[in-house]
């Protein structure tokens, strides 16, 4: 997933996070990528939310998920062996309650065992598929386990295996030390004495001692004797195991984010919905060109397609979007942060075409319910959020607004709102306002600014619903929609006298 570092699932979470899952709906695209497997639930919200910083990364990681959707079948198997074989190794135990140089070589020489198994093959597994990959990532990974895990390497391991189990004893020499304790105890391998050499040597004068079975203190000396000498084996066993286990537990993370992918995209592409490979712009050059951009969220949501908008905001800061309601404004705001996030953690794109500058994080300021202990105006709770947001954001950060300040009169919250969203853009902070505020709107479109562009969401008829189409705010409320929406009729229809007679005032 990176060129040059591993991926943790268990890494923390920006402090804007949970706003994030809360106002984009990212839940429901955590479980579509989930697939009922609760780990890789858990690396697809860490990596969605912790934004890769520079297009080299994206590309990177681009370029593996671009190998494991044209060999799906692959990434599924390498996510299913690095699984199965930690769940082996949740089986092999510690004999004894107290970890003792024997107890941990035992337990290392049954894990190496099993791991021993698995690692062939993978290399198998690398060995048919390695032609294949294209990417950095993936040709890497299989070059390495064909080179590393030759029949050499494994030939030599599986002897060493053998010989650690001292089947044959134990041999080991000592010198003698301060005192005349033992010291610089060296575990030697077990001569390999044929019949022959076995039968030359007898007659021969050895020097040797024999210990009573019943001598519990004797056995316990020539127990501690054997630890002494066992004790620098175990050891760098265990720092074996421990390399080999942490190896699969990398892979098995890196892999999952790659079949969540696979499993958010089979869904999207079952449904007729189109995605795309995103071209991450640099940090220096903002703004976001996209064709088909659409709320894959409210998708997954609904039986038929969402509805896709084109935006070109080229080195465009300041996106304000306003016109009707129910028009599609906040589906595109939401899509907006949507894609920039899907983008930076190297996945596709929910559009036919979308290219973006990297952020180094996105915000999110939507609207919030009352306060219902009644401690604050939501007022002052949104003007807190926003304070919060502000003490975190820098240049280069994506905000994304949902009428923000509406809580107050239009006067009051236009006010507001230029004073706090016009530093902000000014600053190099990109902002996406979604506003019903027209004093706000219009003000901010009377600016002049070339870096701001104006969405709006029309209501006229034969308009196609939920797209969205440049041009300045409009100073309605569009309040008859609601009307109509809430009496089936317009106020004129509902104040037009009955026909066939007069009005009755």
């Amino acid at each position: 997933m990176h060129p040059s570092e591993d991926f943790k699932a268990d890494r923390a979470l920006p402090p804007q996070s949970e706003d994030l899952v809360s106002d984009l709906g990212l839940a429901r695209l955590f479980s579509a990528m989930a697939g009922g497997d609760k780990f890789v639930l858990a690396v697809a919200k860490a990596a969605l939310l912790s934004p890769l910083a520079r297009p080299d990364e994206v590309l990177y990681r681009q370029g593996a998920l671009a190998d494991c959707t044209t060999h799906p079948g692959f990434a599924k198997e390498l996510y299913s062996l690095a699984t199965d074989a930690l769940e082996a190794h949740q089986k092999v135990t510690f004999w004894s309650l107290n970890i003792t140089s024997e107890s941990l070589r035992y337990y290392s020489v049954q894990s190496l065992e099993l791991f021993f198994g698995f690692l062939v093959r993978l290399r198998r597994l690398a060995e048919v598929h390695g032609p294949e990959m294209a990417s950095p990532a993936f040709a890497r990974l299989c070059s390495m386990l064909q080179s590393e895990l030759g029949d050499g390497y494994v030939k030599v391991l599986n002897s060493y295996l053998s010989e650690l189990k001292l089947a044959q004893g134990v041999v080991m020499s000592a010198q003698l030390g301060p005192a005349n304790r033992g010291t610089a105890y060296v575990l030697h391998k077990a001569p390999l004495r044929g019949l022959r050499e076995r039968l030359s040597r007898r007659g021969q004068a050895t020097y040797s001692f024999g210990v009573p079975q019943r001598d519990d203190n004797a056995l316990r000396a020539l127990g501690e004797l054997q630890a002494r000498g066992v004790n620098i084996a175990a050891n760098a066993l265990a720092q074996s195991v421990d390399h080999i286990l942490g190896f699969f537990r990398s892979l098995r993370t890196e892999v999952a984010f790659y079949v969540g992918c696979l499993n958010l995209q089979t869904t999207l592409k079952a449904k007729g919905e189109p995605v795309c490979t995103p071209v991450p712009w640099p940090a220096e050059r903002p703004g976001l060109r996209a064709e088909g951009l659409y709320d894959p969220c409210l998708s997954l949501g609904m039986n038929g397609r969402a509805v896709g908008n084109d935006v070109s905001a080229d080195a465009k800061t300041l996106v304000v979007v306003t016109g009707a309601n129910r028009g599609g404004k906040s589906t595109f705001l939401r899509s907006t942060g949507l894609a920039q996030l899907m983008m930076q953690a190297g996945m596709f794109a929910p559009a036919g075409a979308f290219a973006s500058g990297v952020c180094p994080a996105v915000f999110t300021h939507f609207k919030r319910d009352e306060d219902l202990a009644m401690t604050g105006g939501k007022l002052d709770e949104e003007l807190a959020r926003m304070s919060v947001a502000i003490s975190r954001i820098s240049p280069g950060c994506l905000l994304l607004c949902n009428e923000p300040f509406a809580s107050t009169n239009e006067r009051e919250g236009s006010d507001i709102g230029r004073q706090v969203l016009l530093p902000l853009a000014h600053a190099g902070v990109r902002v996406v306002l979604v506003t019903h505020l027209f004093d706000l709107a219009d003000s901010l479109h009377d600016e002049g600014m070339e870096n701001t562009l104006f969405l709006r969401a029309p209501r006229q008829a034969g308009a196609p619903p939920f797209k969205l189409i440049e041009g300045a705010p409009e100073p309605t409320a569009y309040g008859e929609d609601v009307y109509r929406r809430v009496f089936g009729a317009s106020p004129a229809e509902v104040m037009a006298p009955s026909r066939g007679g007069a009005s009755d005032g």
